[in-house]
């Protein structure tokens, strides 16, 4: 998505638990030095994301647009199996982090009078219940209720609200587990027949997701990738498909 808003002509701030960005991410946003900057941010510290949210400020001067999209999966396992500090890293970042992000935007937003704030949506969002994932998906249920609710506070102030609900995408959530060691579920061959129907590239959901977040004026709004409908053509013209994802 940073690409995306760097192509469309933004001043982009890219945030990460690292020191720096990665080398191959670096390399890739060569043609854009001077139009972005990276903060190092851990989002379960407000703290952090009040850091975050000042450097930007200093370098760009306003912020027009924020993504909580900070995110952490715990093993495949069931929920009685997950460890006490994969569990509290999952509620801690993809709930507490994102509510973190929420305040510290809504809070700023409503002081320059105008803005926009988006969360990623999930597994879960749907109320979709999945065994062995239901501590990720209790998380984006959460989210998607939080976000709601925000958009009907904000309601009429100048500072509106989103959701994006990027579908299936192959991303290291889906090919390690939280400790970077190769995931079983890309093993199973259900999963992988599923996910080469419906999975995506996350730079194409990017594609989608960037002109949609620019253009948007809508308060509340959910930009959906993955629609019922789309996936529905996509399970009917399977066999037609020949690339594999994973």
């Amino acid at each position: 998505m940073a690409r995306e808003f760097l192509l469309k002509g933004c001043n982009v701030t890219l945030s990460g638990r690292s020191d720096t960005l990665p080398e191959t991410t670096r390399t890739e946003l060569t043609p854009f030095e001077g139009k972005y900057i990276y903060i190092k941010c851990n989002v379960q510290d407000i703290a952090s994301i009040k850091k975050l949210w000042d450097a930007s400020i200093e370098k760009w001067g306003s912020i027009d647009i924020w993504i909580n999209n900070a995110g952490q999966n715990a093993p495949h396992v069931f929920s009685w199996e997950t460890g006490e500090t994969y569990t509290e890293n999952v509620i801690k970042t993809n709930i507490l982090g994102m509510i973190y992000g929420s305040q510290v935007a809504a809070a700023e937003m409503l002081k320059q009078g105008y803005g926009a704030i988006y969360s990623m949506e999930g597994l879960g969002s749907n109320n979709m219940i999945q065994v062995k994932t239901i501590l990720y998906g209790t998380s984006k249920c959460a989210l998607t209720y939080f976000m709601k609710g925000l958009a009907k506070e904000l309601k009429g102030t100048g500072v509106i609200t989103g959701r994006l609900s990027p579908g299936m995408m192959l991303t290291d959530f889906i090919t390690k587990t939280p400790d970077g060691e190769k995931s079983e579920v890309i093993e199973d061959e259900k999963f992988r027949k599923i996910f080469n129907i419906l999975g995506d590239k996350p730079e194409t959901v990017a594609k989608f997701f960037v002109p949609r977040i620019l253009s948007n004026t809508k308060n509340g709004a959910q930009i959906e990738w993955l629609t019922n409908r789309k996936a529905a053509w996509r399970f009917m013209t399977a066999g037609l498909r020949k690339d594999k994802l994973i």
